[in-house]
């Protein structure tokens, strides 16, 4: 099998990648206002990260710009930062709250279609208070796991389940919003219909030019389509949307690296694992160990 290749690396907007700041697939902290003036720090530029970003606004107001587009946080707000969205902080320094970097990986694939199939650019979703107080609840729990790291037994699985418990409570508020009077954009409409049907096919279809088919589009277009709204290419969403099923394989199942490989469609399970590290950084048993902890 060949496998398709790509650049991590951007010219224009930096990508920043989850793994060189968490080992768990987790980065969480509370905010209070002034704190950037406090620290004497300057927002970040406008960037993409490779994993999911989720906020909880508790007190005053924020702003960010997504996707070109300038978004106002209030008080007793939910919003969420997509795998690949160009963001940029405009003025957080008067809000309080919490902030979520997930691994797309502890994102399983019902809340994702959820989360990626908004027809618009996503909104800040205002809570009633018994959600924001249900949020804050499980959010104040989960920071504490977090911050315990190892010295509790089977910390890590329960921090990734109180974090999946939350995730899935965010899917539910956002499962609720239907706004069907928006038109979407030829280009919108293909990314959200090769997104769904790459985390349906994963295992089976790994050519650009079958996904391409399938949506009725050539491959040219539908590459075009994915680097206008995603900033990347066909080929690197295929190979993230591996790696990730192979992380969940590795993390949730008892499969061996062979196993994995071959459910994956490869027949060559050293290759698989050569593909692994070379993404990844470390080796799938490795990958499998840390997780475990």
């Amino acid at each position: 099998m060949q496998i398709v290749t790509f650049a991590l690396s951007m010219k224009d907007i930096p990508l920043h990648q989850l793994k060189e700041r968490a080992s768990t697939g987790l980065e969480m902290w509370r905010y209070y206002a002034g704190d950037m003036d406090a620290e004497n720090e300057a927002p970040l530029a406008a960037h993409r990260d490779d994993h999911y970003i989720f906020f909880l606004v508790d007190e005053g107001w924020a702003s960010m710009m997504i996707d070109f587009t300038k978004v106002v946080f209030h008080a007793q707000t939910l919003y969420y930062i997509l795998p690949g969205q160009v963001h940029q902080s405009l003025d957080y320094n008067e809000a309080a709250g919490w902030f979520i970097a997930v691994d797309t990986m502890l994102v399983p694939p019902d809340y994702r279609k959820v989360f990626e199939g908004s027809m618009d650019l996503q909104q800040p979703h205002r809570l009633s208070d018994d959600q924001m107080k249900q949020c804050t609840s499980l959010l104040t729990v989960l920071l504490q796991r977090f911050q315990e790291k190892d010295s509790l037994p089977f910390n890590l699985s329960v921090t990734h389940s109180l974090l999946q418990a939350f995730v899935g409570m965010v899917a539910g508020c956002y499962n609720c919003v239907a706004n069907p009077s928006v038109r979407l954009t030829r280009p919108m409409e293909i990314v959200q219909q090769f997104k769904r049907l790459l985390v349906d096919n994963i295992c089976a279809v790994k050519s650009p030019s079958a996904y391409a088919e399938m949506l009725r589009v050539s491959e040219s277009y539908l590459n075009e389509s994915l680097k206008k709204i995603t900033g990347m290419s066909v080929s690197y969403w295929i190979l993230n949307e591996l790696v990730l099923e192979a992380k969940r394989l590795l993390y949730y199942s008892e499969l061996n690296v062979k196993e994995i490989a071959h459910k994956l469609g490869y027949d060559d399970h050293t290759y698989f694992s050569r593909i692994f590290k070379k993404l990844e950084g470390i080796t799938p048993l490795s990958f499998r160990a840390s997780y475990r902890k």
